[in-house]
């Protein structure tokens, strides 16, 4: 399927703010849909093929009148309550599942031939296996259950008004822009700032995935991607947690001391994730090429760049 137009909600993020790179690096128009408070955080959104929409997520409909153009694809990155405890408020986890099936509405109203949906990999709940199209479901937390039940929902909604769709479980995606709370942000300024660098033992088996390669995962699902087909997305390959953090720590000051098992890991922690890429290659001919080295050197860069714009 080519794709001359597409509609990006949740554009903000660091995997929407990838995929409207890729978009665009291949002559895609966007329409960039972002919460109105949110601050525009990448030159991508000068690019003459985007424009930005004000678009709150509660009123996701009211953008379809600012789209003067019928649109090819739609991608829904969109959500509220990722993090902290609103991960388990259920009423706000079940206002996602109305706006994700808003944003296939979106899709219907403008003439989209496919929707592509931004699930989780928790929903799988805690696997041992590599993760697959069928790997049985055990979400258990609110969003989790949230993501599961939007994937089932807007799929309904999308074969009553024949619009492809495919849903991904996404795994452990960093990048430039990446929330710094997290990992691998942590991590880094922790380095950089000198403070001790304690963590748990690091044992888990882990798939990170450079954001820009989970970009060219969403357009590559959306040109060829099996109509009610779920994905997950990560690299498909596994490395001990300590040696993704020995790599980190290396790409900022291999002389810097690591201090493993001195944080206890949390209650239900997973030691294992990984994707299984043979159903997404079979399909879309998807597969990674951005090594963690060269993407956690980008990252290490980034954060560097901003605290030297902080100190100006």
């Amino acid at each position: 399927m080519e794709i001359k137009t597409a509609i990006v909600t949740g554009a903000t993020g660091m995997i929407a703010r990838a995929l409207i790179r890729v978009l665009v690096a291949d002559g895609v128009k966007v329409f960039a849909l972002k919460p109105p408070t949110f601050e525009l955080n990448d030159d991508v959104f000068n690019s003459e093929l985007v424009t930005v929409i004000d678009s709150d997520i509660r009123e996701t409909l009211d953008a379809a009148k600012k789209i003067n153009t019928e649109c090819d694809a739609i991608f829904h990155f969109a959500w509220l309550g990722t993090f902290g405890d609103t991960r388990d408020d259920a009423y706000l986890q079940n206002d996602n599942i109305k706006y994700t099936i808003d944003t296939c509405k979106l899709g219907v109203m403008t003439g989209c031939k496919v929707f592509v949906g931004a699930g989780s990999q928790a929903e799988y709940g805690t696997v041992s296996t590599k993760l697959t199209p069928d790997t049985p479901t055990n979400p258990q937390t609110g969003y989790a259950i949230a993501k599961f039940a939007a994937g089932k929902l807007s799929k309904l909604f999308c074969d009553a008004n024949n619009m492809r769709h495919c849903w991904t479980r996404i795994l452990s995606v960093y990048g430039v822009g990446m929330n710094p709370a997290t990992l691998l942000p942590s991590a880094i300024n922790k380095f950089l700032s000198g403070e001790r660098a304690t963590f748990t033992k690091g044992e888990q088996d882990w798939d990170f995935l450079y954001c820009d390669d989970c970009a060219k995962a969403f357009y590559a699902i959306a040109k060829n991607g099996v109509h009610g087909k779920t994905y997950p997305i990560g690299s498909g390959t596994t490395r001990k947690l300590r040696e993704f953090i020995e790599i980190t720590r290396d790409a900022v000051n291999p002389d810097i001391p690591l201090y493993f098992g001195e944080v206890p890991y949390n209650k239900n922690q997973a030691m294992y994730l990984c994707s299984d890429n043979t159903e997404i290659y079979n399909d879309t001919g998807f597969k990674p090429t951005i090594s963690f080295e060269e993407g956690i050197k980008l990252l290490v860069e980034d954060i560097i760049n901003q605290k030297q714009q902080e100190m100006l």
